[in-house]
């Protein structure tokens, strides 16, 4: 079949192209800008995508993938629609072309989702399961976000956002979940969610499509998630007393260390390369989630200790001079204590410095002002970049994060901080600046 992705770098929609390449289909894409890294993948897949939006690019195609960034305005979703070509969104296609006759482990959350994706695809593949996979980035030992596989399991990480613009629903609700991990439930998504119960009701619905008898590994140091559990049954898992599996004796001495507990009984001792009680946490989901699809408990976390995980999470991407840099894609307060408080544990006497940039839907807005400041805290001193401005979604002014009011705050918390405007800025004030140690 040829197929044609609207919007064809979008994380999901690079791995989805290639899933589509390996199935044996022709894919070609386009997209608004073609930017690394999913044009470098896409171009050694050999899938020719174009930059801007030109419907005679539809010629001879059978099926149309529209990325949730479409809209119904777009060239060539117009031109599709006059034609009568058939068009889908990029779960839909997900569900109707490699989900069947499959058992989707599927896991969702607001936070932690895409490295215990990477995570249990990792130990399902050392286990010889052979698992098909989609994850919303690139993991360091399975080289792609995506394969086919020909085993049981196809994992994937299950996102809350939007379909399409002719799919208003979470992409999750299409992927016919045999088991669900779920990470967290916190706010997020600004931009599509009206408040916290909205994105509750969404996570109920994920639950609400997961057979009674059917696996629920859920972290219980989240309230909103055990409300949006309620009374189903479910493996609770976190480092809080309250939790039946729990994170116990975390220590990191260049490397993670913990015992996995039951109650009081110690069930396997584990090691990660990654940092932080936030992947320790993660870690502890998959190996419940990995024990219902038949991995034992040492083969799994022996699995773990090989995993270096996910490009942008915690990953370090340079060491000179005594100064260690560090990329991390979070950008939810939440997210953004949990990472600093790994690193700080990682990198125990060292100047932490964090830098961020309000770039996703919800940090760009005021929601979380005062959260930031919190979580920022955490670091010894903080550069904040400006706003990032979006064509296809300005925030009116008396919405927007003002960056300079967490300056304010963090300063009289006694961290030293900054707003510095543009990469180039940062980068050249970071330099001037650094010293061994950082």
């Amino acid at each position: 079949m040829r197929v044609h992705l609207i919007a064809a770098c979008g994380v999901g929609m690079s791995a989805l192209a290639g899933l589509l390449r390996e199935g044996g289909h022709t894919v070609t894409g386009s997209d608004e800008n073609v930017y690394p890294p999913a044009s470098t993948l896409l171009a050694e897949l050999g899938i020719p995508v174009s930059p801007g939006y030109d419907p005679a690019r539809l010629d001879g195609v059978e099926l149309v993938v529209c990325g949730n960034a479409v809209t119904r305005t777009n060239a060539e979703a117009e031109a599709a629609r006059v034609r009568g070509l058939r068009m889908t969104s990029m779960p839909a296609a997900l569900e109707e072309m490699f989900l069947a006759g499959r058992s989707p482990l599927v896991i969702a959350g607001t936070h932690g989702k895409t490295t215990s994706t990477a995570m249990l695809a990792w130990v399902l593949a050392r286990a010889g399961r052979d698992p098909g996979f989609l994850i919303g980035g690139v993991p360091r030992d399975l080289g792609r976000s995506f394969a086919v596989g020909s085993g049981r399991w196809f994992v994937i990480e299950g996102d809350e956002y939007d379909s399409a613009y002719f799919d208003k629903e979470p992409k999750f609700l299409h992927y016919r979940p045999a088991a669900v991990l779920l990470t967290a439930v916190e706010f997020d998504h600004a931009d599509i969610y009206r408040d916290l119960d909205h994105v509750k009701s969404a996570f109920r619905k994920l639950l609400g499509i997961l057979r009674p008898d059917a696996a629920l590994v859920a972290c219980g140091d989240f309230p909103h998630l055990l409300d949006v559990v309620g009374s189903r049954g479910a493996r609770l898992f976190g480092l809080e007393e309250r939790n039946d599996w729990r994170v116990t004796e975390l220590e990191d001495d260049g490397a993670t260390r913990f015992t996995i507990r039951e109650g009081g009984r110690a069930v396997c001792r584990v090691t990660l390369q990654l940092p932080g009680a936030i992947n320790a946490r993660n870690a502890l989901g998959v190996l419940l989630l990995a024990v219902e699809a038949g991995v034992g408990w040492e083969e799994a976390a022996a699995a773990l200790a090989e995993f270096r995980g996910v490009r942008r999470r915690q990953e370090v991407v340079a060491e000179a001079r005594g100064v260690t840099v560090i990329d991390d894609f979070a950008h939810h307060p939440t997210a953004i204590a949990g990472t600093l408080a790994a690193l700080r544990a990682r990198y125990p006497g060292r100047r932490l410095r964090a830098v961020f940039e309000p770039r996703s839907n919800t940090s760009r807005r005021r929601v979380f002002q005062e959260a930031f400041i919190d979580a920022l805290a955490g670091a010894d001193e903080a550069v904040l970049a400006a706003v990032y401005s979006k064509a296809a979604d300005p925030i009116p002014p008396e919405e927007r994060l003002l960056p300079e009011r967490i300056i304010d705050a963090l300063e009289r918390r006694g961290v030293p901080s900054r707003l510095v405007d543009g990469v180039a800025a940062i980068r050249d004030y970071l330099v001037g600046s650094a010293r061994p140690g950082d």
